[in-house]
Formats: structure tokens, C-alpha cells, sequence
């Protein structure tokens, strides 16, 4: 059972001390490193691939690597980079498995009338065709730009997370965010 105190303690161990424990086969370690993680993985890994469904699976592979492979990590750069690296892999090796899908569409019947606030709606809208839009970036762009404006990350912590270069991250960031203008220009003129 969770408790407290069990939590206290988990906030104060080290990603680096729980994957040694992990690495010596300690679950309840796996679990606490689950719970410290998992939101930032599936939110990445959703914000890549656009399906929670996908998202979920991407996520369960993350922790059964990490799992597997705690022996063989060396803390030579912050956990979050190599967790990075992985749930980056594990979404490429999704996309290449899987067809490009459309992104699920929203239930029709769940629309939102006019009078419960045109503002709401409008927002609604906007969120949708800027989910959309960055959607149909190019997959490298796209990662790019979710580790960078969604996640944080700096140029040089993208390029070691993904195996690129910093100028490829620069350059890709740029390119999304170019493609994004474009597709979105219509909205800045729309009230």
C-alpha cells in the first residue's frame, strides 16, 4: 500500500538511486519511478502521435525498457535525457509499425452550442486546428518541437535526447514553426 511516508521517501531518492534498484530487480523502485514519470512520458508520447491509445502503449514500453535495461544505464547526463531518448525511440518505432492515421475526430455530438459561450466554442476551435496543425508536421518537426516548446528542452538537450545535431534541432524547430505560422495565419484574422 502507498502511504506518506513511502512518498516522502521517493521524492527524496535520486532517479539515478531508484534505477540501481531497479537494475537489481526492485519493483516497488519501478513503481516509483512510474509514478515520478509516467504524466511527462504519456504527454509526449501523445503530443507525438496524437492518440491516447497510442500514447498508453508507447508508455507501458518506456517503463518495460527502462525495466530491462536499468543494468546497462550509466549516469553520464541527467535521467530525463535518457528517458527522452527512449520514449523518442519508442514513438518512432510506433509510427513505423503502425500506418499514419488521421488523428481520432471529435464526436460530433459532443459540440458545444453557440449560447453556452461563443468564447469557449472559439477556443475550442482554435485548440482543435493548432492540435491538427502540428499533427501534420513532419515527424522530426514535429518531436522537435513538442521537446522544445512543450517539454522545455533546450537545442543541446534535444540533440542528445534524439541522437541529432544541434544545428538539425535548430533547423527543424525553425521549419516547424514556420509551417505552423502558415497553417494558422487564418486564425489571428478570425474573432
Amino acid at each position: 500500500m502507498f502511504d506518506a511516508n513511502q512518498a516522502k521517501e521517493e521524492t527524496q531518492t535520486s532517479d539515478h538511486a531508484l534505477l540501481r534498484r531497479i537494475a537489481s530487480g526492485d519493483r516497488e523502485a519501478l513503481a516509483a519511478l512510474v509514478r515520478r514519470h509516467q504524466e511527462r512520458v504519456l504527454t509526449l508520447a501523445f503530443r507525438f502521435l496524437g492518440r491516447w491509445d497510442a500514447a498508453e502503449d508507447v508508455c507501458q514500453d518506456v517503463f518495460l525498457r527502462i525495466f530491462q535495461k536499468a543494468g546497462a544505464y550509466r549516469p553520464d547526463a541527467q535521467f530525463t535525457t535518457w528517458l527522452y531518448r527512449i520514449v523518442a525511440n519508442r514513438c518512432w518505432d510506433h509510427r513505423r509499425k503502425s500506418s499514419r492515421e488521421p488523428l481520432a475526430q471529435a464526436d460530433p455530438g459532443a459540440a458545444v452550442s453557440r449560447s453556452d459561450g461563443a468564447s469557449r466554442v472559439d477556443r475550442e476551435e482554435r485548440q482543435e486546428a493548432i492540435r491538427r496543425a502540428v499533427a501534420a508536421l513532419p515527424d522530426r518537426q514535429r518531436l522537435a518541437l513538442v521537446m522544445h516548446r512543450f517539454e522545455g528542452l533546450s537545442h543541446a538537450a534535444i540533440a542528445e535526447a534524439t541522437g541529432w545535431s544541434v544545428g538539425a534541432v535548430e533547423s527543424c524547430i525553425v521549419r516547424a514553426y514556420a509551417s505552423l505560422r502558415e497553417r494558422l495565419a487564418e486564425l489571428q484574422y478570425e474573432k
